[in-house]
């Protein structure tokens, strides 16, 4: 509304020239205003019956009897082309108040009764006009009605003269309120819609972290993945292709066993990468038998590809009270896998051990060799060139998104031992980072 914006807007309230919005649009949405507008028009319409019916009783068969009808008909009338005209404040509204004011005026000269007719029209051009205009009209309309009352009383009354400005004073505070009520609500509205905006850019921003980092927490899962698997394979291919190469000539036998055995390697690599390209999950659980036959035939596959240089035993200690995990399953694996490369490859052992112990609430996977040990740096991995390094930062990072401890000992020339201790408990595996 008009008189709801220029309350609003100080400027437009100090010169009182600006037009304002659609006062009954704004009564649409706002279901008290609604209701207070249909109030108001039938208040109108009963006191405007019984200021007609007052005067029809006190004064039947005067000369201005058929003006007094005219007129209250005409004022009905005009009152009910109101919406017919448009609800927006535009000239032609206001003129149409200015004529229905007038008709009330001549009315009001006429039949000092219909004065109290005024008090809907208050209402209304509070909703057309802009402040001072409407204030204006207030005060012309308590003009018109102390006058009447006046007209009316025998004598002079003061309760007559402060009576009218106290009501219209009144009903102008409630109106005021109501509208300022009315602009505050569709501020809060407002201000909580755009919360809500906020809140679900907020969400969808989080979201699209989520995916980030769950992306890169994938892409480092692959790395280690592909590390334990297809690298270590083609590692230890080419150490035997390079073997089968130099004693060709000298050694036919021993070349074609290395060959045979990088053919199988490269047999077991291939049913890795189609597992990838399948599932990500390891090939040997795939195959059945659980975590145990997989450690088993690990252990076996090793202790061929050494060609009796270096021999891997499996030890199975404990029996679980119920299926491990897939993803713990999955990563002791890997764990295994990464173990036993580095000990292939750096360890110059003969003879290394895989020993799986199922507890009441975490499993422990140990893999020992008698090699030549090194010195750990705690909390360090370990490196040994700008390529490698990925075995032992690979098997912290799944053990620690599987809430494990890792322990290694070791010393020079005495060997080395790994612990990767796994809790069972549901609240350790629940970290949304799958090392599988």
């Amino acid at each position: 509304m008009e008189y709801v914006r220029e309350q609003r807007s100080g400027a437009a309230e100090a010169d009182g020239t600006a037009t304002g919005p659609d006062p009954d649009a704004a009564a649409g949405p706002d279901p008290d205003a609604r209701w207070l507008a249909l109030l108001m028009h039938a208040a109108f319409f009963l006191l405007l019956g019984a200021s007609l019916t007052r005067f029809l009783m006190r004064h039947p068969g005067e000369a201005r009897t058929p003006w007094i009808i005219a007129l209250s008909i005409t004022l009905a009338v005009l009152y009910l082309l109101g919406p017919v005209l448009g609800s927006r404040p535009t000239p032609r509204r206001v003129a149409w108040l200015g004529v229905l004011v007038a008709v009330w005026m001549v009315l009001v000269v006429l039949a000092p009764s219909f004065a109290w007719c005024a008090v809907p029209l208050f209402y209304t051009g509070l909703r057309i006009l802009p402040p001072r205009a409407a204030l204006a009209l207030v005060a012309l309309l308590t003009a018109f009605v102390v006058a009447a009352q006046l007209r009316l009383a025998t004598g002079f009354d003061p309760n007559l003269v402060l009576a009218p400005p106290a009501v219209a004073a009144v009903a102008t505070a409630v109106f005021v309120h109501m509208q300022r009520q009315a602009v505050r609500q569709r501020e809060l509205a407002a201000r909580q819609r755009e919360l809500i905006d906020d809140l679900l850019r907020t969400r969808r921003e989080l979201a699209a972290t989520e995916r980030r980092e769950g992306t890169l927490a994938e892409r480092q899962r692959l790395s280690m993945e592909i590390h334990d698997t297809l690298a270590q394979g083609l590692s230890s291919q080419q150490m035997l292709l390079q073997a089968a190469d130099r004693t060709w000539t000298a050694d036919p036998d021993a070349a074609r066993r290395h060959v045979r055995t990088a053919t199988g390697i490269a047999e077991r690599n291939l049913a890795e990468a189609r597992r990838f390209v399948h599932d990500l999950a390891p090939a040997d659980l795939a195959e059945g038998g659980g975590l145990e036959a997989a450690l088993h035939a690990l252990a076996a596959r090793e202790s061929a590809q050494a060609q009796g240089a270096l021999t891997v035993r499996c030890h199975v200690e404990g029996t679980p009270h119920a299926p491990l995990p897939d993803r713990v399953q999955s990563a002791l694996l890997r764990i295994a896998q990464g173990a036993l490369a580095n000990v292939r490859e750096h360890a110059g052992a003969t003879a290394a051990g895989l020993t799986l112990t199922h507890l009441d609430d975490r499993v422990v996977l140990d893999i020992g060799d008698n090699g030549r040990g090194f010195t750990p740096e705690p909390g360090a991995p370990r490196t040994t060139g700008a390529v490698r390094g990925h075995g032992l930062p690979a098997i912290r990072a799944r053990v620690h998104q599987l809430g494990g401890t890792l322990t290694i000992e070791s010393a020079p020339g005495e060997g080395t031992v790994l612990s990767a201790e796994i809790p069972l408990a549901p609240t350790a595996l629940t970290t949304p980072e799958d090392p599988a």
